[in-house]
């Protein structure tokens, strides 16, 4: 163990150096998050208990640690119950975080199921929507162009995005995880204006541009007669049924979920 300082009975050594700053920015960081509320002065005068007894536990004052020992049994109880509503804020500001987001990857099946049942209910009523599911290749600057939302991906919240009075419901939904990461994006319109016999309408020109300079999958349903389309790699599949768009979805996004490991393991069983 490398010493570091030496005073008396009192040595430091690295590891305890990375210790306490690592419980400083721990500290910090809890500040900030509540600085401007008044947990923050609670907060404030938690701290102060704490160095008190680090204090008192240093020069041996046995009647205070007597006193701190008997509060600190029943602050932790206290700590919840005066925090409830700033550590609510910080499990859900931790669960947003993109780190843990990729760590804990969401469920493929239960988004693409949110996402197929919204599908199915505009294309019954013949509500347009335009879905964009990147996958590899960053969208940063399709996302730009819309409305940030940063909600969970559900049925409710893009029928209601997609509802034709709505401000959002012109442009284009970015999917990113189990979030909804923008609305009323812009996408780059696609040069065909023809496939065959079929004459690409605003929606379907800017999902097949869009799949076209990437590798995101785009989800078409036309307001004119409520078809599901799909746009990958530049290819356009339309007349899809809703289950059919589940299985096509499934089929890709679980291919891209797929760990290194079983990425591995496929190419070592098509050796």
């Amino acid at each position: 163990m490398i010493e570091l300082v030496k005073i008396g009975f009192l040595r430091l050594t690295l590891i305890d150096v990375i210790d306490i700053m690592i419980v400083g920015l721990l500290i910090r960081q809890l500040y900030i998050w509540m600085k401007g509320t008044i947990a923050a002065q609670i907060f404030i005068g938690l701290l102060f208990l704490v160095f008190l007894s680090f204090l008192s536990e240093l020069i041996n004052l046995k009647v205070l640690n007597w006193l701190l020992r008997f509060i600190g049994d029943v602050w932790v109880l206290a700590f919840i119950i005066l925090f409830q509503p700033e550590l609510r804020r910080l499990l859900m500001l931790v669960a947003n975080n993109p780190l843990f987001r990729l760590i804990f990857k969401p469920s493929v099946t239960a988004v693409v199921d949110e996402i197929v049942e919204a599908v199915a209910e505009m294309s019954q009523k013949q509500i347009g929507a335009l879905i964009v599911i990147p996958r590899q290749t960053g969208i940063k600057s399709i996302v730009e162009t819309g409305v940030p939302i940063q909600a969970k991906v559900t049925k409710e919240l893009l029928l209601t995005i997609f509802f034709p009075r709505s401000p959002l419901h012109d442009g284009a939904v970015v999917i990113s995880g189990d979030r909804v990461e923008a609305a009323a994006c812009t996408l780059p319109l696609s040069a065909q204006s023809k496939i065959g016999n079929f004459l690409l309408g605003t929606r379907h020109r800017a999902a097949l541009g869009l799949s076209e300079i990437s590798d995101a999958i785009v989800v078409i349903v036309s307001e004119e007669t409520g078809t599901i389309s799909l746009a990958e790699g530049g290819k356009l599949t339309r007349g899809l049924s809703p289950e059919g768009l589940k299985k096509k979805l499934l089929a890709e996004l679980q291919a891209t979920d797929k760990s290194p490991k079983e990425i591995f393991e496929e190419v070592s069983q098509g050796e």
